[in-house]
């Protein structure tokens, strides 16, 4: 279905995608990814059916709250998905402990949806958990070593040494396509000989 889509792009003489190679994204870069997508989708619904998440959860009147924290969670989603996807999640793990401390507030004894709240907060803690592997694997994975930096000093850009690519290009040809406008030398040369012609 990819290739699919990748080709309906292409010109007519572009060459068209058969299969790609292995992906150079890792286990945690696929976390990640799944993360952001399912941070969009969780934004989107608490933006959507906001009265319906406060109802189930008997917290009726935190309507805004849950408008805001949708918005929150499309900012994480969004995030996870750029290259910066470290930052992405931890901000999802930040915002993670701002929902348990959300939820705990509807754990009160005179609430009668405190069972969907006991199963909100289990979710959220399994999600939670998710976004700490995620963003300790990320950051792992893409950070850059610490202490000193590498020194590339002692590298010249010529592999076999610069003995050996002295004089490596004298049996160079001209290509005949690179023949056709005259070097800059001929051209200064003619140009006095011409003037003097013309006068």
């Amino acid at each position: 279905m990819t290739y699919y889509i990748s080709n309906i792009a292409r010109s007519k003489g572009d060459p068209k995608v058969i299969h790609s190679g292995p992906s150079s994204l890792g286990t945690v870069d696929r976390l990640a990814k799944a993360l952001g997508w399912y941070s969009i989708g969780l934004g989107i619904a608490e933006l959507v059916a906001a009265e319906r998440i406060t109802r189930a959860l008997g917290m009726e009147g935190k309507e805004a709250l849950v408008r805001a924290y949708g918005v929150r969670e499309l900012g994480h989603g969004i995030m996870s998905l750029s290259p910066d996807k470290q930052l992405g999640l931890w901000s999802r793990v930040a915002g993670d402990g701002l929902d348990i401390a959300t939820l705990m507030t509807a754990m009160r004894h005179d609430n009668p949806k405190r069972d969907n709240v006991g199963i909100a907060l289990a979710v959220v803690l399994g999600v939670t958990l998710l976004d700490i592997i995620g963003a300790q694997g990320v950051t792992a994975r893409h950070s850059r070593p610490r202490g000193r930096p590498r020194s590339y000093r002692n590298r010249t850009g010529f592999p076999q040494g610069v003995q050996a690519a002295r004089g490596a290009a004298k049996d160079f040809q001209v290509p005949p396509d690179m023949r056709a406008a005259p070097s800059l030398a001929a051209v200064s040369d003619r140009a006095p000989q011409e003037r003097v012609r013309s006068h």
